[in-house]
């Protein structure tokens, strides 16, 4: 199970593997072992996805966040699929954040850390090994990386050769990434024609307002003889939850400068909340490679899980290393996530805080559909920002799970969507997202916040 390194110092890899001793929750049940054994080691000899020089300058852009001189936007799929890793669907999910950090850096007139739940989120945690339709009981879909959702036995059985796919899928992406961003699309004097394409609506509106504001400033400046090199491309990070250990194991590399390991699967890197057990495989496994590591935190984590969770995965107390993505639900978060942001205050670790108001505010609608309301992810973030108000301390950053097409998975917002509009325009396979235009609703939202920090 071991996958070579070259010139690795043989503790480093032994420490890598210390994780095949510790108990692995969420991990598939592959039918073919030496299959799997086979596709790792097909793994382990592939380029990397993304390279320890960009993973180190994240680290240091979180740093800023973490102490107030930034702010992290994270989002995109719930699960990304095979099938929907066309340009036109990465496009709007890349413009989507695009304009969502142009709210956010000219409402708070804040420097806007931009990465996507991109180019790697495949793997998804299940509430049961199995799924039961009448009588008829299959694996549960564990995301494209492990099986297909199709309730059949062949779709559901796991495949590890789609561990390959998942590589290749993401390896596209992130080339669609890398041009969209550094090739031109993302020039700041083009912001009006990142809203092409989008439906007419309120936040639509608002957003070409700002846009319009945004091009008399760059007029104005380039009057004045200003340099806009750096306004013509952008830094963009990709990110998911490190899962699967048969896919992220293989995908490690040891830099050549410095003998240390880097996951490069992912810039950034997140432990669940299924999986951030202190004694088990996933927390041991991250704690030892040099990304930026997020862990999830839900309603009812103790003060004692924060502290542990420093201990392990920063125990150097190194700005940009360690960040906690809180996901407590609206009506949690203000009795909920004081004692936890108090007691890091008070300690001498400096982690960066995020919200995710997503997965806290799950609800099932009367008609059978997986949802959120619009209203409650709104009000969650509002709590998290009021908590790190009294506290004094900084809300640095926001994780949401949004998409750039025009879906209806959560109800409310601007267009008020309701339980029929998700009989018409309901995709996601498995978690409820933001569209687009909820998705701009929700950056001027946290840009009025930030402006009131």
């Amino acid at each position: 199970m071991n996958e070579p390194v070259v010139n690795a110092d043989p503790a480093v890899i032994a420490g890598l593997d210390h994780y095949l001793t510790l108990p692995a929750k969420q991990q598939p049940t592959w039918p073919d072992a030496a299959e799997v054994a086979a596709v790792r080691a097909e793994l382990s000899v592939l380029p990397p996805l993304v390279f320890a020089g960009e993973v180190d300058i994240l680290r240091a852009r979180l740093a800023e966040a973490a102490s107030g001189k930034a702010f992290l936007l994270q989002g995109g799929d719930c699960a990304e699929t095979f099938a929907d890793a066309t340009a036109d669907r990465i496009r709007n999910r890349v413009k989507t954040l695009l304009q969502m950090a142009v709210v956010l850096t000219y409402g708070a007139s804040m420097p806007v850390i931009k990465m996507g739940r991109m180019a790697g989120q495949f793997a998804k945690p299940r509430s049961s090994d199995s799924e039961t339709r009448g009588d008829v009981t299959l694996p549960a879909y564990r995301g494209d990386i492990v099986n297909g959702y199709d309730f059949t036995a062949q779709a559901r059985t796991p495949d590890p050769r789609r561990m390959l796919k998942a590589y290749n899928t993401s390896a596209s992406t992130l080339n669609l990434i890398r041009a969209f961003t550094q090739g031109g699309f993302a020039d700041l004097r083009s912001v009006h024609e990142w809203n092409r394409g989008f439906a007419d609506n309120p936040a639509n509106a608002r957003y070409q307002s700002l846009a319009q504001e945004i091009d008399r400033a760059i007029k104005f400046m380039a009057a004045c003889g200003a340099d806009f090199n750096e306004l013509r491309t952008t830094e963009f990070y990709v990110s998911h939850e490190g899962l699967l250990m048969d896919y992220e194991r293989p995908l490690t590399r040891i830099d050549s400068r410095t003998g240390n390991p880097y996951l490069t699967s992912g810039h950034f890197i997140w432990i669940g909340e299924r999986t951030r057990q202190m004694d088990h495989a996933h927390v041991d496994y991250l704690s030892r490679v040099r990304n930026p590591i997020g862990v999830k935190l839900g309603p009812t984590t103790q003060v004692e899980d924060v502290v542990e969770l420093i201990e392990r995965l920063d125990p150097n107390r190194e700005p940009g290393r360690l960040t906690f993505i809180t996901r407590m639900g609206a009506s949690k978060i203000r009795e909920e996530l004081p004692k936890l942001v108090e007691a890091v205050r008070d300690s001498d670790a400096n982690p960066l805080w995020i919200t995710d108001p997503m997965h806290g505010n799950g609800i099932t609608t009367k008609n059978g559909y997986k949802s959120r309301r619009f209203d409650d992810v709104m009000d969650e973030v509002r709590g998290f920002f009021e908590v790190h108000k009294a506290a004094g301390t900084y809300p640095g950053g926001v994780h949401v799970e949004l998409t750039g097409d025009d879906v209806a998975e959560c109800l409310g917002g601007s267009d008020l969507i309701d339980e029929a509009a998700l009989e018409e325009r309901y995709e996601s396979l498995c978690d409820p997202r933001l569209n687009h235009m909820q998705s701009l609703e929700l950056a001027f939202l946290v840009a009025e916040q930030l402006a009131k920090r």
